[in-house]
């Protein structure tokens, strides 16, 4: 029996930043593989072309010519958090460019997996002034991939909310990415999503940590490293433009009319929607799966 193919595509999410193994990353998408096939004698060869800090664009441009020539049965698209802490988010770019790379894939006959993701702000406990402007663009960007996920029938995980997002045992030392444990649960998720399909045949990743969790001490560490240079690169490009988006919000909220700021946005969003390509009735695939969290 020939293997079943899986490539991820996206960020550091998916490269599986948090889940340390050996000298690298390993991740939720590693994780899930194995229990796509069925055994020895259905054995699954994954690829993982997620690189830490990609967006839309780079998905776009240098993950999926990549990707298709790998032909997959499976793909794994989860990306657009980059994107919104960007000074250049435009939610217009980030839906089709996101059309492109699912309808591709999906043409190709790919099973798509896609997912929703907590707003960062939220995540990293920013204040409402700070964390409001990048809640309501990872909102734009979730309606987003709702809608496309619909179009091209692709397994969806709801991952926008729930307990996950609020239990720091599941995180890793930045606050922004998933820890081990994290990582098994999306695993878990998608796989229990796919099975219900009929589409996972094998066993599901175990919920149990490999490895121990990092010490205080060695968590400390990756901050006043990697975790520093994070921080330098985003207040040299988001920070001004998030200081001035926060401003805009203080100002709306002492008048009185924070929901122009919503309606705005919700506003861009459908016009970004009503401007991708709608596919031919033959491009979809089965409609979507969903777990809501």
């Amino acid at each position: 029996m020939s293997p079943v193919r899986f490539v991820a595509l996206g960020d550091s999410l998916t490269e599986g930043v948090g889940d340390p193994t050996g000298d690298g990353w390993r991740g939720w998408a590693a994780l899930l593989a194995d229990g796509l096939g069925a055994g020895p004698g259905a054995p699954v060869r994954f690829t993982n072309l997620a690189v830490s800090g990609a967006q839309t664009r780079d998905v776009l441009e240098r993950q999926l010519p990549a990707a298709l020539g790998l032909r997959p049965e499976v793909a794994a698209v989860v990306v657009g958090v980059n994107d919104t802490l960007r000074r250049t988010f435009d939610i217009h770019a980030v839906a089709a460019r996101l059309d492109r790379v699912y309808g591709a894939l999906a043409g190709q006959g790919a099973l798509l997996l896609t997912a929703c993701l907590p707003d960062p702000g939220d995540v990293l406990g920013l204040p409402g002034a700070l964390g409001r402007p990048l809640a309501r663009r990872q909102q734009a960007v979730n309606t987003v991939v709702h809608a496309l996920s619909e179009r091209y029938g692709a397994v969806h995980l709801h991952a926008a909310e729930g307990a996950w997002v609020t239990d720091r045992a599941l995180w890793s030392a930045d606050r922004l990415h998933p820890g081990e444990r994290g990582h098994r649960q999306l695993a878990l998720r998608f796989h229990a999503l796919l099975a219900e399909a009929g589409l996972a045949r094998g066993a599901a990743p175990s919920a149990e940590p490999e490895f121990p969790v990092p010490t205080r001490a060695a968590s400390l560490r990756w901050l006043a490293t990697a975790g520093t240079g994070w921080v330098l690169r985003r207040c040299t490009d988001l920070l001004p433009n998030l200081l001035t988006l926060a401003a805009d919000e203080v100002r709306h909220r002492a008048r009185g009319t924070s929901a122009h700021l919503d309606l705005r946005a919700s506003a861009a969003v459908s016009a970004a929607l009503a401007a991708v390509t709608v596919p031919e009735r033959g491009a979809r695939r089965r409609g979507a799966a969903t777990g809501v969290a």
